[in-house]
């Protein structure tokens, strides 16, 4: 059963961009109540991927937070048996996590070495990869969401274009494996009474929840945000610097996980068996 028990709501729009300091990072703050979310300030001018884990961190410390990261928290398992088939990876979540930030020398939690040196035959970084449909896997969770309409999720083993979330959730699962030893991460671990934890977000799943119309979930102006955010029931947002998508996607999305964070059924998805939670996870607000 959910327990409404946390005070806090973190949304975490991330990269997996190469290098130590990132643009595309963006992370937003909310308490209980209405009061719309805002955007927490790095300590230098763009986050690096361990001062977004130290923050985790040193905020899980002060209150019982929800923190929600956007980027697959494991390759799919179920479909194929493995998540790299025909190579010798570990076949749990967790331990693969380990697998991950072990072969990955790169700056920052990064794991693009991952999908370009150490495993490349499995990732499409274009047509000398042979046809694209040969790579698109996908996790249960994610097949599920497609066939209820929601669209059709990019897979991890998809490494070209703009859209791709491969960089991104490979690094992510490095973030996971050290955050891991300190606080519980949904499905994998079980939701605590108390505490904080950490769940897998899709921020277009709040974006949808909000009224914004399939492929147009990302907003770029003030008056949208505020209209979107009256839906999850947050009051208008203080006004940005910019409004780019990282920002707006990370602070919407907190005031959804808010508003659901209460609702058992977001924690019993019916599909969700124990071995997917072991092997692949599932996205909060997938039911």
């Amino acid at each position: 059963m959910a327990n409404p028990r946390f005070t806090h709501f973190a949304a975490i729009d991330w990269s997996g961009a190469k290098g130590t300091r990132h643009k595309g990072i963006a992370v937003a703050l909310c308490s209980e109540g209405n009061k719309a979310p805002e955007i927490v300030t790095p300590p230098s001018r763009h986050w690096s991927r361990a001062d977004v884990a130290d923050w985790v961190l040193a905020q899980a410390q002060t209150s019982p937070t929800l923190f929600g990261f956007d980027f697959s928290f494991a390759p799919p398992l179920v479909e194929r048996r493995s998540y790299l088939p025909g190579d010798n990876v570990p076949v749990t979540a967790r331990a693969f996590w380990a697998y991950v930030d072990h072969v990955c020398a790169d700056a920052d939690l990064g794991a693009a070495s991952f999908l370009e040196q150490h495993h490349r035959r499995h990732f499409y970084f274009g047509k000398a990869d042979g046809t694209k449909a040969s790579y698109m896997h996908f996790r249960r969770c994610e097949a599920h969401y497609n066939l209820g309409g929601g669209g059709k999720p990019s897979t991890v083993y998809d490494a070209i274009g703009a859209a791709q979330v491969a960089k991104a959730s490979f690094a992510g699962m490095r973030l996971l494996h050290h955050l891991g030893q300190h606080l519980p991460i949904w499905p994998f671990d079980s939701l605590p009474e108390r505490g904080s934890a950490i769940v897998e977000i899709y921020t277009s799943i709040a974006a949808r929840s909000a009224g914004r119309p399939k492929g147009r979930t990302k907003i770029r102006d003030a008056a949208i945000l505020d209209e979107a955010l009256a839906r999850v029931e947050s009051a208008p947002h203080r006004p940005l610097a910019a409004y780019e998508d990282h920002a707006t996607d990370a602070i919407l999305t907190a005031a959804w996980m808010r508003r659901h964070a209460g609702d058992a059924a977001h924690w019993s998805p019916p599909s969700l068996t124990d071995e997917i939670a072991r092997t692949e996870g599932w996205t909060f607000g997938v039911l």
